[in-house]
């Protein structure tokens, strides 16, 4: 199919962008990688009555290193992937990128747009939880921080308004003693998650969990933040018994709906068994950072 009919405006700076926005609302819709929205509107899912489109805008674009770091909400996936000091500071993305579509769809697809577009299968607004990133809204009147929890309301929704913009993401340095692990399982390499777990440990001096953050992604209608349902772990060695009783809460916890690719029930046995392996590789990693 094509798009229905649409008004097509290249922005010349993130100001005039704001201001379509601003003037053409819930009607408009950025055009960034494209990876989301130009399948949606080819089968008519999304009609936009304008769209606007930001490649241009390369103040949108890159990565800052620093007390946190910041990743432009242009930036592509493939940029990510050739930064080595961006997957030494944030390892979850390491583990995750790979999993992300193709190389092709990489190539094009922006942080921004994915963070946006909130597929719940997705990877990377659960990796935005579990990392505790804030979110830069920005609108013509003025912009605000976000956390990522908070940022995701539902399925494909966010706590967008009409007339703002994504423009960066910032994530915390990981603290010393950390390590990070995501994994998933999908019917191919390349398709969405039927389920997936980022977690990240944090170990004290004696090699005790000092803090965990964990979530999911394919489980839920918003990336679902387990981190209080792990929290026991905290205080605990990296052992079978704590690991298996915080997959097992993990598993009582979360209400998956089940799809055409698996049942809520293999949803739920898929997350207790990669809370397993993915907290017990965290701990391992956390280990020899140490």
């Amino acid at each position: 199919m094509k798009p229905a009919p649409f008004k097509y405006i290249a922005a010349s700076s993130l100001d005039h962008a704001l201001s379509l926005k601003a003037e053409h609302g819930d009607e408009a819709r950025f055009l960034a990688g494209g990876q989301s929205l130009v399948p949606a509107m080819n089968f008519r899912l999304a009609r936009p009555a304008v769209v606007i489109d930001i490649n241009g805008l390369d103040e949108l674009a890159g990565i800052a290193h620093g007390s946190t770091i910041r990743v432009g909400a242009l930036t592509r996936y493939c940029a990510l992937e050739r930064d080595s000091e961006f997957l030494s500071s944030c390892p979850l993305f390491a583990d995750a990128l790979p999993h992300i579509a193709h190389p092709q769809i990489r190539n094009r697809g922006t942080i921004g747009g994915n963070l946006s577009h909130a597929d719940p299968a997705s990877e990377l607004p659960a990796l935005a939880v579990a990392m505790e990133a804030q979110m830069r809204l920005k609108s013509a009147g003025g912009e605000r921080m976000l956390a990522a929890s908070e940022f995701f309301q539902g399925s494909l929704t966010t706590d967008l308004a009409a007339d703002e913009m994504l423009v960066d993401v910032e994530f915390p340095a990981l603290p010393p003693r950390s390590g990070a692990c995501f994994m998933e399982v999908a019917r191919r390499r390349g398709d969405f998650a039927i389920a997936g777990l980022a977690t990240i440990v944090t170990l004290d001096t004696e090699g005790r969990c000092s803090k965990v953050r964990l979530a999911l992604c394919g489980v839920g209608e918003t990336p679902v933040d387990a981190s209080e349902v792990a929290a026991p772990l905290i205080g605990q060695a990296c052992a079978d018994g704590p690991i298996k009783a915080a997959a097992a809460a993990i598993q009582a916890a979360i209400e998956p709906a089940g799809n055409v690719h698996a049942s809520a029930d293999y949803q739920r046995h898929l997350a207790g068994v990669l809370a397993q392996r993915a907290i017990r590789t965290a701990f391992q990693r956390a280990a020899n950072a140490a």
